[in-house]
C-alpha cells in the first residue's frame, strides 16, 4: 500500500475509535500521532532495506509482530510517563493498521501466503508475490481477490480511502492543522 492509503486506513480507524470511545472527534496530538504511526513501519524498513541493505526486505523488521509488541510497550510507557495515553493509542492503532493493510488480499480469505513479513525473522523473507506464484490459490480465491490485486484498481481504491479520510478529517475539524499553522 502507498503512504496515502496507509494514512487513509489509519485515520478512518482512529476517528471511528475516538468517536466510539470518547464521543468526540480526534484531538490534535493523536491526529498527528496517526499520521506518523501510519507511516512508521515504512520509515524504518524501506531505508534500511533499499538504501543501506541491512534488511532483506522493505517489509521485515518494523512490519513484524515481534517489533510491534516491543514498540507497543515502549509507546505506552512513554504515553503513561507523559500523560499522553490517548496519543499513544492513536500511534499504536495507526501502526497496527499499517501491518494489516499490507497483507495480501488472499490472507483475508484464509490463503496464508502474503503474511510472512508479520513473523520476520522467524519465517524467511519471500520475494513479494513469490509464494502466490509458486502455490497457486484455488480458483474461487483468485476470482474473489483479482479485483483487489489489479494495480490500477488498487491504486484507485487507495485514493478513495485517502479522499474519505480527508473528508472525515475535515468533518472532524482538521485536528492537528493548528500545529502546522503555528510553525509558519
Amino acid at each position: 500500500m502507498w503512504p496515502w492509503g496507509h494514512f487513509g486506513v489509519a485515520y478512518i480507524l482512529y476517528s471511528l475509535y475516538s468517536r466510539g470511545r470518547f464521543r468526540r472527534p480526534p484531538r490534535p496530538g493523536p491526529a498527528l500521532a496517526v499520521a506518523i504511526g501510519s507511516q512508521f513501519p515504512d520509515l524504518i524498513d524501506k531505508p534500511l532495506a533499499w538504501w543501506l541493505g541491512v534488511l532483506p526486505s522493505g517489509r521485515s523488521l518494523a512490519h513484524s509482530l515481534l517489533f510491534a509488541a516491543g514498540l507497543i510497550v515502549v509507546v505506552y510507557a512513554i504515553g503513561f510517563a507523559l500523560d499522553r495515553v490517548e496519543t499513544a493509542t492513536a500511534f499504536v492503532i495507526a501502526h497496527l493498521s499499517h501491518l494489516v493493510a499490507d497483507l495480501s488480499p488472499r490472507v483475508v480469505l484464509g490463503y496464508p501466503f502474503g503474511s510472512e513479513f508479520l513473523f520476520w525473522p522467524f519465517l524467511p523473507y519471500q520475494e513479494f508475490g513469490y509464494a502466490e506464484r509458486v502455490f497457486e490459490p484455488p480458483a474461487v480465491v483468485e476470482l474473489l481477490v483479482t479485483p483487489f490485486t489489479d494495480p490500477l484498481t488498487f491504486f484507485v481504491f487507495e485514493f478513495a480511502l485517502f479522499g474519505l479520510a480527508l473528508g472525515l478529517w475535515y468533518a472532524d475539524g482538521c485536528p492537528g492543522i493548528q500545529y502546522v499553522r503555528s510553525r509558519q
